[in-house]
């Protein structure tokens, strides 16, 4: 009797699923390098500046879609100029060292992470590691004040970094298919997929002619850099 109750429920899943799937496609962004199933409508596109830890402002996409009651978004800040973002700006004396546009990069999972928790009245249900093809990131999982959910994902990758955001209405299923199936492409527009566990490296230092920088070319790893200063934290 529990073999036929098993082979019914997995029925029920295989016929579930194409038809949670339907009005959903995959849109794919080679210029942000990323791919993830959406509803089949275009995205609202919305550039936006992003305010860092540091108080540098940033380029960045949302890519919005809406269904029924329930919102995806997709943001992508690049952070790859954060020296030359950083150093244009007016810093207090506390904030002066080369440590910090480092940091601005490095910390920035953590920073996009804390201002969701932050969010007045959510409760966080969960709130750990995670990562997408062996590249490194953090997921959270909220309830709101209105009782919807959120399910957010932050990954860094070739110094920009994703937000992945599914808001769904209260008494709505987990949004699976948008959580499950995101990607982050090559120059390409191939899928990429690391054998070992990526953490982001930092972009070269623009230290000036003879002189050898720090950082590479994006691959795997973060780069060992000695902090010119030890790290000040952001006053709340």
């Amino acid at each position: 009797m529990r073999s036929v109750r098993l082979i019914a429920a997995a029925c029920v899943l295989f016929i579930a699923q194409p038809l949670f799937a339907q009005g959903w496609k995959e849109y794919r962004n080679v210029e942000d390098r990323f791919a993830v199933s959406a509803p089949a409508t275009a995205p609202t596109v919305e550039k936006i500046k992003w305010k860092s830890e540091y108080d540098s402002i940033f380029p960045g996409t949302v890519y919005k879609w809406q269904q029924g009651p329930n919102r995806y978004s997709v943001t992508v800040v690049d952070y790859s100029d954060s020296e030359t973002i950083f150093t244009a700006n007016n810093h207090s004396d506390d904030f002066q060292g080369t440590a910090y546009w480092q940091i601005d990069i490095l910390g920035s999972i953590a920073y996009a992470a804390t201002q969701y928790r932050q969010k007045p009245g959510v409760k966080v249900t969960f709130d750990a590691f995670h990562y997408v093809n062996l590249i490194t990131g953090h997921e959270l999982q909220m309830t709101n004040p209105d009782e919807s959910k959120t399910f957010v994902a932050f990954y860094l990758h070739e110094n920009r970094l994703y937000i992945f955001d599914a808001t769904v209405a209260k008494n709505q299923p987990p949004p699976l298919i948008f959580n499950q199936t995101m990607e982050f492409l090559d120059a390409e527009g191939k899928g990429v997929r690391y054998r070992t566990y990526y953490y982001n490296k930092l972009p070269d230092r623009k230290l000036g002619p003879g002189r050898a920088g720090a950082g590479g070319d994006g691959g795997v790893g973060t780069t060992p850099v000695a902090p010119a200063a030890p790290a000040t934290p952001r006053p709340n």
